[in-house]
């Protein structure tokens, strides 16, 4: 049986669209360094729209690509450190609780990101995972388990984590320097079972049985805590982190940030996060560099307000930039917001029934039909 072919953009295989390529980067854990968001600023200024966009997985992306401007887009991204070989390019999908180590949650976790991260890319086999395969990492707070991605390592609290698989808890707890390679492991058996599926969630239900089956001697019983339900609010404003400095959590509409918006936050000097919330996390700050940088970025568009409606819509592309979506979705969320209006829970629109860049709790609406045609 031949298998579709997996059309996830990546750096170098981008996605034709309406408004040129679209190449899309893979941030392990949402981090990025403030020269490569430098880096991938100018790149977007010089060679695409000059705008950068968050993706509901942590990614950021860049559209408007000349077709001749590809190859050297993906040089400059592998020199900046954001892209590595062709052949692993788009499975480097590796999420992680935001705020873990920080506020709660352990360092440990953003260790064992790396070391997942780096096998990943080693492994010669990863290459046959689909850029919709997705390993997480839970800090026991919920937020990558309600994004249920493939298979995840929930910290218990000290030195191990269980392992979730498909959604499904294993009751196998595992060292912590043990889960890259237990993560790897089920990755490895999942492409020996798969058909055409892409995702674990997508095998009949016997694989899958057979995926958590086959963990039954890895590790030891046991469990993590069950996990709290995810917070509802939004990871923006100021925040205090466990060491004394301050966290500034802030959005942009739609995730979008220009790239001079883009400059301005790597000029910060500070860690910065892309969450799946397509907020952006600027960490380990005093107070004072603090107050300077919200004084500097929210009359540049970037909003630390909590309550803002912008906090709580997303958007696909619409048109123009998609030829499948049959309106302007941006501009019609636009005038939404400007006119007061109110918004159910967290809403998504797009502009076709592919519903791209909703979140598994999102409220999708479908523009532009009347409001109550929702799903």
């Amino acid at each position: 049986m031949s298998r579709p072919a997996d059309r996830c953009p990546g750096v170098f295989a981008t996605h034709e669209a309406a408004d040129g390529r679209l190449a899309r980067l893979r941030l392990p854990g949402g981090r990025i360094e403030p020269a490569q968001l430098d880096a991938l600023a100018a790149a977007a200024e010089e060679l695409g729209d000059g705008h950068l966009e968050f993706t509901s997985r942590a990614n950021v992306q860049v559209r408007g690509i000349g077709p001749e401007a590809v190859p050297e887009f993906a040089d400059r991204m592998v020199t900046a450190g954001l892209a590595r070989a062709r052949t692993h390019d788009r499975v480097r999908n590796v999420v992680v609780s935001p705020l873990t180590g920080r506020i709660g949650g352990t360092d440990a976790l953003w260790d064992v990101a790396d070391r997942l991260h780096a096998a990943l890319t080693e492994a010669d086999w990863a290459g046959e995972l689909s850029g919709r395969f997705w390993f997480g990492l839970d800090d026991g707070r919920g937020d990558v388990l309600s994004r249920t991605p493939d298979v995840v390592g929930v910290w218990t609290g000290d030195d191990a984590a269980e392992l979730v698989v498909g959604g499904h808890r294993t009751g196998r707890v595992v060292p912590l320097d043990a889960v890259p390679g237990a993560l790897l492991d089920v990755a490895r058996r999942f492409l020996a079972q798969r058909r055409d599926e892409w995702r674990i969630a997508d095998l009949p239900v016997d694989a899958q049985e057979r995926l958590r089956d086959g963990l039954s001697a890895v590790g030891a019983s046991g469990s993590a805590p069950g996990a709290a339900e995810p917070a509802t609010g939004p990871r923006v404003g100021w925040f205090e982190q466990d060491d004394g400095r301050v966290l500034l959590g802030t959005v942009t509409p739609f995730g979008r940030l220009s790239a001079r918006q883009a400059q301005f936050a790597a000029a910060i000097g500070s860690p910065l996060i892309v969450t799946p919330d397509r907020e952006l996390l600027i960490t380990d700050l005093t107070e004072g560099v603090a107050e300077t940088v919200v004084r500097v970025l929210a009359p540049m568009g970037f909003v630390f307000d909590a309550t803002s409606p912008w906090t709580r819509v997303s958007a696909c592309t619409g048109s123009p930039g998609c030829a499948k979506s049959r309106a302007d979705v941006r501009r019609l969320l636009v005038e939404h917001v400007e006119a007061g209006a109110e918004f159910d829970g967290h809403e998504h629109w797009v502009g076709c029934e592919r519903s791209c860049g909703a979140g598994p709790d999102n409220v999708v609406r479908i523009a532009p039909l009347p409001d109550d045609q929702s799903r």
